[in-house]
């Protein structure tokens, strides 16, 4: 199934989406709760009739509480560490175990909204990527189990700030800010069982693709990724709850953002989003979204810089 979360005249629905129209499910609230229906038929059976897709706008599917976006593309990460950190090649230590960092869970969006920059940004960039939604808890799962607590997929956008995110990587913690304010995730849940015929072993074969502005900049195929999705998470559920509607992505795909270009040449060609430039994505078998950058919001205020202590005085240890 295709299990959407709309609004529809006011008023958020859940439905199932058919072609170009998505039929409401009286009673159900919930995406998860649909896609967990041990009869799909009879769920479907009750819905109410089709509303055309052109007359409801499109909800992230959930709102998770915990999103954990992590690095599984090779090739993405040879070329996005030259342009963020000005040193080539993949480091030994991402070979040895998966590594994921967290966003934030209240910057989701869903397909066709606006896109804010953070202020004074100047090099935005999109990352291409696919993401599972989990569907009941667990803790401490094999990659057997984890496989199993996987309710579907979602097309995922992690939108990154670069100019921001390489100034605090100099601490070492990783991009915070630069990725704070937009992530978007949808256009709805797809449930494994609509993916059947793309299975390989232990992955998906999936085509991603991403237009700026209607051109084509990047694509790669999602069965490129080092870790499968039950791998993923398996490790995140290490010693820590994955609980249901949280989300787990795989990171952004070869060719599927800006800053591996410039690492690769150098400059900032193609050159980074700015207002009114569009951002569409599609996956095979998931669908497409779509957003559009607008002018980032004025400056709140300063922040000051940080407040030095005051040397001990001699004599004294501090």
């Amino acid at each position: 199934m295709r299990i959407a979360r709309f609004d529809l005249r006011g008023a958020e629905r859940v439905g199932i989406v058919e072609g170009d129209a998505v039929r409401p499910l009286p009673g159900c609230d919930s995406v998860l709760v649909a896609a967990a229906h041990p009869e799909p038929a009879a769920l479907l059976a009750g819905a109410e009739p089709a509303v055309p897709l052109a007359e409801v706008r499109l909800l992230a599917p959930v709102r998770p509480v915990a999103v954990r976006d992590f690095v599984s593309f090779e090739r993405h990460v040879a070329g996005a560490k030259r342009a963020v950190e000005g040193e080539a090649g993949v480091p030994d230590c991402w070979y040895e175990q998966p590594t994921f960092l967290f966003l934030n869970p209240h910057s989701i969006i869903g397909t066709g909204e606006p896109v804010v920059p953070p202020y004074q940004c100047e090099l935005l960039d999109f990352e291409l990527e696919v993401a599972v939604v989990i569907g009941r808890d667990g803790r401490d799962l094999t990659v057997a189990q984890a496989a199993e607590h996987i309710a579907g997929y979602a097309i995922l956008n992690d939108w990154s700030a670069r100019d921001l995110q390489r100034r605090e990587m100099r601490m070492g913690l990783g991009p915070a800010k630069g990725k704070d304010f937009a992530t978007t995730l949808g256009p709805w849940l797809v449930t494994p069982d609509e993916l059947a015929d793309r299975v390989s072993g232990d992955r998906l074969r999936l085509t991603m693709t991403v237009l700026v502005n209607g051109r084509e900049v990047g694509s790669d195929d999602l069965g490129n990724m080092a870790w499968s999705f039950a791998e993923l998470i398996a490790y995140a559920s290490r010693s820590a709850w994955v609980r249901a509607g949280d989300v787990i992505a795989s990171g952004t795909c070869a060719n599927g953002s800006l800053v591996e270009a410039w690492g690769r040449t150098g400059r900032h060609e193609p050159p980074p989003l700015a207002a009114g430039d569009e951002v569409t994505m599609s996956v095979t078998g998931l669908g497409t979204i779509s957003n559009v950058i607008a002018e980032p919001r004025p400056e709140a205020g300063p922040i000051p810089r940080a407040r030095r202590l005051a040397p001990a005085p001699a004599g004294r240890s501090s």
